[in-house]
């Protein structure tokens, strides 16, 4: 039997219960780890998944059949995604299959329910692309603005949205500087309250949004980048913060292979060391103190990637409301434990926004 090599290992080992948990049906993902052995053929298989599914929603779509062809087109968009996601080693497949997963996923928003607009802010000369998705029913909602991680993208977040739709929050998920469709432009920002200002700037524009009662959101880095915003911007009401790095240079020599791979290239640093400095901007030492807004922040007391102690540090020295939900037997962003918090934090949100 040909033997995987480490970085086929390491994905199989680490990766299963995030690709799941957002989207990924459980056979999908174990057909790909048993017939990828080298790493270089990772992204092609997703294409193959990412295909199939397509296919599937094209056929739904012919038949009228439109909210099942958005399942379908969100599942191929998903598996595009993760065939994309750290795969910078080889620069033109990985935009192919970012190209297809952002295809997908707007023939995905379209057709579901509620449905999905594209947006577009401009911040900096960085045309940065959204998501916006409004729950049924529910005049002028309360948003909450989503940041993304080092290596995911708006197009993953459709089961993150689902749960704030469902307690009458619209959702505006974005790709900011080196992330999604802005790491071809633009390195990773580390003063990420940039970027979030001028989506706040643009839902003050929109009347069919309430512009008074706006939240930010961030997954793994983005759980770095929700509360730095909120440490800046006071018309942010509120804060979920999913297992980020408190400082990025204290987990840098730790980080699993692929992530370290994956920040030098969307940082545009030239070597491990220059993305070494580089991660000494990413600190939250000196601005968690005036986040005055609540918080929820997330920890995974098995997370291999942002170790627990980042999420305590953050704890320790917000100047606000703090809900702390450690997951003692959780993994990286707890998505092997989705259910400990994406309900309760969702939950907490609404109250927070009512």
């Amino acid at each position: 039997m040909e033997s995987k090599d480490t970085k086929v290992q390491m994905a199989v080992a680490h990766w299963a219960h995030r690709f799941v948990s957002n989207g990924i049906p459980l056979s999908d993902f174990n057909d790909v780890a048993a017939i990828v052995h080298k790493w270089d053929d990772w992204c092609v298989a997703w294409e193959n998944k990412g295909k199939m599914h397509a296919l599937l929603g094209d056929d739904a779509k012919q038949n009228n059949f439109n909210l099942s062809a958005s399942e379908h087109y969100n599942t191929a968009a998903v598996c595009y995604h993760y065939g994309k996601f750290l795969f910078v080693q080889k620069p033109d497949e990985m935009k192919r299959a970012h190209d297809m997963a952002v295809k997908c996923h707007q023939k995905s928003m379209k057709l579901s329910n509620p449905v999905g607009e594209r947006i577009r802010v401009n911040w900096n000369n960085l045309e940065m692309y959204g998501n916006l998705r409004k729950p049924n029913n529910v005049e002028n909602p309360p948003v909450v603005i989503m940041c993304m991680g080092l290596d995911s993208a708006k197009e993953e977040m459709e089961t993150n949205e689902r749960v704030f739709l469902e307690r009458g929050i619209a959702t505006l998920a974005f790709d900011g500087p080196g992330q999604g469709e802005g790491e071809y432009d633009a390195p990773i920002c580390p003063e990420y309250e940039g970027p979030v200002s001028a989506v706040i700037d643009y839902v003050e524009t929109r009347e069919d949004l309430n512009s008074k009662k706006i939240a930010v959101w961030g997954v793994s880095l983005g759980g770095y980048y929700a509360p730095r915003a909120a440490a800046f911007d006071d018309r942010i009401i509120a804060c979920i913060s999913l297992t980020g790095p408190f400082n990025w240079n204290n987990i840098f020599d730790k980080i699993p292979g692929l992530t370290k791979e994956a920040f030098i290239y969307r940082s545009k640093c030239n070597s491990e060391e220059e993305a070494r400095d580089f991660a000494n901007r990413m600190d939250l030492t000196d601005c968690a103190k005036n986040i005055k807004c609540p918080i929820y922040i997330v920890g995974g007391g098995l997370d291999r990637v942002v170790p627990p102690e980042e999420s305590k540090l953050l704890v320790d020295s917000v100047g606000g409301e703090v809900v702390f939900n450690m997951i003692e037997d959780g993994t990286h962003v707890a998505n092997n434990r989705i259910y400990r918090y994406r309900t309760q934090s969702a939950d907490w949100l609404r109250v927070k926004l009512s």
